[in-house]
């Protein structure tokens, strides 16, 4: 039987044994409920017999001589016992939940250990990126500047997926190479889709779909916040 599987059986248990606990402090609260009020009543009572007892003269009104009688002192420590059954019973059951808790907390942490050395494997086995070229995401020799290509799509990299997720914000679990080019307003490297920047002079050029709000492919020249900025500017004179 898997961790999962032995902690399935033990967690579908835990409700009737909570149940069970439960019950018994409601019982336990209603005998300690009965009993306070019964010697709630029967002190309220050698009370009054106390100063009738006083004003008749028969006792003296000295307090070392004046108490409740057994029964009342008796009564008052069994409901102290019963008090002290419920703690121990509600700390019983908490310790249940607990202790499932951190078996599931346990289980989530070897899972994630695994998920990482999962991905670090994969990560090793992807080919290394080109170093001989020196160009940017999506350049080839085809037309524009430097031979920038106009697909405006960078190549797809192991981030994809977590860019996806967090685009403005990849975190990359797996090595990168810091001799890899960065580009964009977060300074990363290429992952997912990128757009090129029309303005030949820009000086980042390159920018991931999600760091400038873009969901699909722009339709005609696309400029980045910078240079449309400036090329507004320009037209205002």
């Amino acid at each position: 039987m898997s961790f999962l599987e032995e902690f399935n059986a033990n967690l579908e248990s835990l409700p009737n044994i909570l149940a069970r606990h439960y019950a018994v402090l409601r019982s336990l609260d209603k005998s300690l409920q009965d009993i306070q009020r019964q010697n709630e009543q029967r002190c309220e009572q050698e009370i009054e017999d106390i100063k009738r007892e006083i004003k008749s003269g028969n006792i003296t009104p000295d307090t070392s001589l004046i108490r409740f009688s057994d029964e009342a002192l008796d009564e008052q420590k069994h409901s102290i016992g019963i008090a002290d059954e419920k703690v121990m019973l509600a700390v019983r059951a908490y310790d249940l939940v607990d202790t499932h808790i951190q078996q599931l907390d346990q289980y989530l942490k070897t899972f994630e250990e695994e998920l990482r050395e999962r991905d670090t494997v994969a990560a090793s086995a992807l080919p290394a990126p080109s170093a001989d070229t020196g160009a940017k995401p999506g350049r080839s020799s085809e037309g524009g500047r430097g031979g920038r290509k106009k697909t405006r799509l960078a190549t797809a990299t192991a981030a994809t997926a977590t860019a996806a997720v967090n685009p403005t914000a990849m975190d990359l679990d797996i090595p990168v190479d810091p001799n890899e080019p960065t580009y964009c307003l977060c300074n990363q490297v290429s992952y997912g889709e990128m757009v090129a920047c029309e303005n030949p002079n820009c000086k980042v050029e390159w920018f991931h779909f999600g760091c400038v709000g873009l969901k699909d492919k722009p339709k005609g020249k696309w400029y980045c916040p910078d240079c449309a900025a400036l090329k507004n500017r320009r037209k205002g004179r």
